[in-house]
């Protein structure tokens, strides 16, 4: 448990570099708000913390997908714990790859729905369409990354696990029946 308390401290540093940039207030009234908002620097640059973001990521994710449940809801908790880092926290790469994509569903599932489903719903659907592109079968590494997630049905929309099952499923359906859904 040496590793979540450095982590504790090392998220809670972090968080507060990025709270101000996350908890900006933004003006949905003036015509330019969104513009405004996805024209400024990424929130890991602005706060200038990037580098140790991304390293503490990739020790995170390697970490999580080692341990046990206790561990993982554990690492869950910090990222709770520290919204405006979790908020900021993404890879530098794409999820081009097969392990590129498990490593963006392990971030997927330590940040567990954050504070809004379906935030959480679009971004899976994004992952999968951006691996599927670039021809990585996404059915198998879903299948292999929901163990590892919560099976709490935190807002009533399906836990972090089931949403990852459920999109396995939803790409092994025939191409009539998708369209249903």
């Amino acid at each position: 448990m040496d590793k979540l308390t450095d982590w504790n401290e090392t998220l809670s540093i972090l968080d507060a570099y990025l709270r101000p940039i996350a908890q900006r207030p933004v003006d949905i009234g003036d015509p330019e708000w969104f513009t405004k908002l996805s024209g400024g620097a990424h929130p890991l640059d602005e706060a200038g913390v990037r580098s140790e973001t991304e390293s503490l990521l990739a020790e995170v994710i390697e970490y999580y997908l080692k341990r046990d449940d206790v561990t993982r809801q554990a690492i869950r908790e910090l990222f709770a714990k520290n919204r405006s880092f979790s908020w900021a926290a993404t890879l530098p790469f794409p999820p081009t790859t097969p392990e590129d994509f498990r490593s963006h569903l392990i971030l997927l599932a330590i940040k567990d729905q954050g504070l809004d489903s379906r935030d959480t719903i679009l971004l899976l659907q994004d992952l999968c369409e951006r691996a599927s592109s670039a021809d990585v079968d996404t059915v198998p590494v879903l299948r292999e990354v929901a163990p590892l997630c919560s099976d709490e049905d935190k807002y009533g929309m399906g836990s972090t696990r089931s949403l990852l099952l459920m999109r396995a499923e939803q790409k092994n359906l025939p191409a009539a029946k998708k369209r249903l859904c």
